[in-house]
């Protein structure tokens, strides 16, 4: 008996019986938090839902249904995801003032945490595309001469050489990305807004999208080079072909006269 209780008096016997605790709690942590904090993350996204349940129904529902299932005055809203909400709502393009060939942008009327209540209660509705992160749309190390390459090749035809909009049909028109955030462009090529076509990722990837944008931002930046000389608004062939007709053509005639009026003073001399 003695030994024995010697042995419970051992000076490293509460270091064990601590260390088996420690190990027990964490045990115990490790088996239950992740539930709780799965749980947590579903409630938020609950109430995010509610109350954009909310917003809806005050905002949006006497054009879009009560349901999202559109009507005669708005499209339907089931399945165009968080992401085209975002970007219609941040640029104020909704709620619309009224109805016309084109919804302008505006100063938007909804916070951004209304903005993610409205988008998580519209992705509700049916899967679409996700309101991107800002790794998906930052346009760092972005390979500027391939996006060029892809903005020509897709969207100068709409938007013009360097993205500063342009004339449409029926009223219609694209606008100027010169001022548009990374992520509302990268969010326009997602969704496909008004006459756009969309360019989800199984046709233009992530990484084309990202290098659009850097090309975007360098050809609109302060600090952008223009070897040709003027840049003569960025609109492309069309502006430079008529500034050489007017100013060039304008330039021969006067040389014309010039030497016409000269050589028939020399006849008369």
């Amino acid at each position: 008996m003695k030994k024995l209780s010697a042995r419970r008096r051992h000076p490293l016997a509460a270091v064990v019986v601590l260390l088996l605790a420690l190990a027990a709690t964490g045990g115990l942590y490790a088996a239950f938090a992740p539930a709780d904090k799965a749980q947590a993350e579903e409630t938020a996204q609950s109430l995010a839902i509610d109350e954009g349940k909310k917003l809806y129904s005050v905002g949006c529902s006497s054009c879009h249904g009560t349901g999202g299932q559109g009507g005669s005055d708005g499209p339907s809203l089931v399945g165009v995801g968080s992401a085209a909400v975002d970007f219609q709502v941040s640029t104020g393009r909704m709620p619309a003032q009224q109805p016309g060939a084109q919804v302008p942008k505006k100063k938007a009327i909804y916070s951004q945490a209304e903005i993610d209540q409205l988008s998580a209660y519209i992705a509700s509705l049916g899967a679409g595309p996700v309101t991107p992160t800002e790794k998906q749309y930052n346009p760092e190390g972005a390979d500027i001469g391939k996006g060029g390459e892809l903005f020509r090749n897709n969207c100068a035809q709409c938007h013009n050489f360097t993205g500063q909009g342009g004339a449409l049909t029926h009223g219609k028109y694209a606008p100027n990305l010169a001022d548009v955030s990374p992520k509302h462009i990268y969010e326009a090529m997602q969704t496909g807004p008004q006459n756009m076509p969309s360019f989800p990722d199984t046709t233009m990837p992530e990484q084309q999208k990202r290098d659009i944008i850097g090309y975007l931002q360098s050809v609109n930046s302060e600090k952008a080079d223009n070897p040709g000389g003027l840049t003569l608004g960025g609109l492309g062939p069309v502006s430079e072909g008529l500034f050489a007709w007017i100013f060039g053509l304008g330039a021969l005639i006067g040389v014309a006269v010039w030497v016409a009026a000269r050589t028939a003073k020399a006849r008369k001399s």
